[in-house]
């Protein structure tokens, strides 16, 4: 069968019809997955065209899986990350949907709390397991969209649930049929796809839900879960581990438009944000992230991660308003009591801050220098120096310039003599065995011992 794409104004073959292979036994990939050793990436060489979509966007696991791997949130905390969410997301909403566990009353009482806010994005959605009890769940809610756990790997199907691919495939199209006869829209999560048979399962199962989806006129979406990391975006690498075969294949031989596929991926080989940029480039709308990553084991896609890589593509942030990453980052630390590391990007304590002073010697004379953007302008984070004993006389300016908000003409530079006084003070602290960095309440304090009113007088000029 010849069809003419649109998209690329070319005659394609239409040729692909994949069956499911109802196997005896596993296909585990054990020459992949040996489980003793660290896992293999094989190569076949094969390319598969960048075909990035229209529109993308981001959604949101942080209240489901990302709350899996934390003391549990209070109502009071979802409410206020969502609306955060929706902030960070702007008027396009572009943070487009958040999930929400149904199981306990609590978990009920957030969601209808979120729900009741009447904010248009993120839309409430819900995840549940393959049965109709807990689908009776989503009707009582009155939720319009709900995640359902289709595990497609042997590994789950054989070994876990002890079933033959027939009888899951099955399991699963029954579910998603009651969804479809409720007027609710399914989104299947094809949990652990990176070792799952791609043309024995994946496709053929993607398929006949793609077949369902047209005969009910309501769309079903595909997440697709790359549960434990194994996802790589090498050229050439071959299945189940390529995340571009993936995309590429559900998009092209199971014809899954690409705002009905979306993106689920875990850090558990640091390579979670690659993957999912990756899989935006070849043909998937959404990426599912998590705030700050978090997530079981490794964790999640970090969403404020996927905020910047979107700027970064789009060459736009498209109305988001990235200083709500800095407002999550501290709600998380000073409301909920997370310690969030300090180096990590865009978030940590850290991320813009120095301690070298060749480094600071350069931020004095251009900040930009070794700033990666203008933090205080997109983040409301401006740059920060850390003193410790290789800060120097540039750090220790910098710092007074940056903790009292001294500018311009204002601004002192290393050769001010009250720098070499401090930087004297600071040093005898580290002659004398001391091994943490200084903090700003002790650098205050030693300029009040230093000069009490030229400490008063940088005070008056930063309000």
């Amino acid at each position: 069968m010849i069809e003419f794409n649109k998209k690329k104004n070319l005659l394609e073959e239409k040729i692909y019809s994949y069956e499911l292979q109802d196997v005896k036994e596993p296909q585990l990939y054990r020459d992949i997955f040996e489980y003793e050793t660290v896992p293999k990436v094989i190569f076949n060489n094969r390319l598969v065209p960048m075909e990035t979509p229209e529109n993308i966007w981001i959604t949101d696991t942080t209240f489901r899986d990302g709350q899996q791997s934390t003391s549990p949130f209070t109502v009071k905390q979802i409410v206020d990350l969502y609306k955060l969410m929706a902030k960070l997301g702007g008027k396009k909403g572009l943070v487009r949907q958040s999930e929400f566990f149904l199981y306990s009353e609590k978990d009920r009482e957030a969601a209808r709390a979120c729900m009741e806010l009447g904010l248009e994005f993120p839309e409430v959605t819900s995840w549940i397991r393959a049965n109709k009890k807990d689908f009776q769940l989503v009707k009582e809610m009155d939720i319009k969209e709900t995640g359902i756990l289709v595990s497609c790997s042997d590994y789950h199907i054989f070994k876990k649930m002890n079933l033959t691919r027939g009888q899951a495939l099955d399991k699963y199209l029954g579910i998603v049929k009651d969804a479809l006869e409720a007027g609710i829209k399914p989104r299947c999560h094809f949990e652990d796809i990176t070792r799952a048979d791609f043309y024995g399962f994946v496709i053929p199962f993607a398929s006949k839900l793609m077949d369902l989806s047209k005969e009910a006129g309501i769309p079903i979406k595909v997440r697709i879960c790359d549960t434990m990391g194994f996802g790589v975006n090498y050229q050439g690498a071959a299945l189940p581990r390529s995340v571009q075969g993936i995309v590429y294949g559900l998009h092209h031989y199971a014809e899954v438009p690409s705002e009905l596929l979306e993106w689920h991926g875990h850090n558990d080989f640091y390579k979670v944000v690659t993957n999912a940029t990756t899989a935006w480039l070849y043909g998937c709308s959404a990426i599912n992230c998590s705030l700050l990553g978090i997530g079981e084991r490794t964790g999640n896609c970090p969403l404020e991660a996927m905020a910047i890589e979107y700027a970064s593509i789009r060459g736009t942030d498209d109305g988001m308003d990235f200083t709500a990453i800095t407002e999550i980052a501290e709600y998380f630390e000073h409301e909920i009591g997370y310690i969030i590391p300090s180096r990590t990007p865009f978030v940590g304590r850290s991320f813009n801050s120095t301690r070298a002073g060749i480094h600071a010697d350069g931020m004095l004379k251009d900040e930009e220098i070794y700033n990666i953007f203008d933090t205080k302008k997109i983040l409301n984070r401006p740059m920060h120096v850390s003193i410790n004993n290789t800060s120097g006389l540039a750090g220790i300016a910098y710092w007074i310039n940056e903790y009292y908000k001294l500018s311009g003409n204002n601004a002192i530079d290393k050769s001010h003599p009250i720098v070499a006084k401090i930087k004297e003070m600071v040093d005898k602290e580290y002659a004398d065995g001391r091994c943490s960095v200084m903090g700003d309440d002790e650098l205050d304090a030693m300029l009040l011992i230093c000069d009490k009113e030229l400490r008063k007088k940088f005070i008056i000029i930063g309000d």
